[in-house]
């Protein structure tokens, strides 16, 4: 009996500190994704340039102004041999090193689970949850399976949201509410 009492006080204090060290991990990895910055990534082609964002307050910015005040320019360094401009935040403007949008694009950080992008190429706004989709959109200009919706956009533009395989015979209604909230759209 005492052995019983013994064996379930130690698994009961063994249960308390997995739950412990499950809760710490869960903190630690929320801690770590809000760090790394890899949850999302904007592309806009200008100008010839590929414009590369990882701060959607300074995608937007662009969007509005079409320049932004810090960036890392890297001649002919796009898929296609296009100038590529990662634009940067006040507090990563100084850094070498671990910029988001740099180290995504050269697959040097992971990318985030609840992963959202944009890319802005001929007049269509090109929406993705997808990193597959969206490095397949780099390469190739298009992806194998999309929902176009005409006219959908802030401005009227055409709105491109990639599917996946698995995905392509439903409607993509959490990835279209996530671009309207984004846009503050209704």
């Amino acid at each position: 009996m005492k052995k019983l009492l013994v064996a379930l006080l130690a698994s009961g204090v063994m249960a308390g500190c997995t739950a412990t060290q499950e809760k710490a991990v869960d903190t630690k990895a929320q801690e770590v994704a809000q760090t790394l910055n890899n949850d999302d990534l904007y592309v806009v082609y200008h100008d010839g340039r590929m414009n590369v964002f990882y701060d959607a307050d300074l995608y937007k910015e662009f969007m509005q102004i079409g320049e932004t005040s810090y960036r890392k320019t890297f001649i002919g360094a796009g898929p296609k041999g296009e100038t590529v401009v990662h634009g940067l935040t006040k507090a990563d403007k100084k850094k070498l090193v671990g910029i988001p949008s740099i180290e995504m694009m050269e697959e040097r950080m992971p990318v985030a689970e609840n992963f959202y992008g944009e890319i802005i190429a001929d007049g269509r706004i090109n929406v993705f949850s997808d990193w597959g989709n969206f490095k397949a959109f780099m390469a190739h200009g298009e992806v194998p399976y999309r929902l176009t919706d005409i006219g959908a956009g802030p401005k009227g533009e055409t709105v491109v949201y990639a599917l996946t395989k698995e995905s392509k015979k439903k409607r993509p209604e959490a990835l279209i509410a996530k671009f309207k909230a984004f846009h503050g759209m209704k």
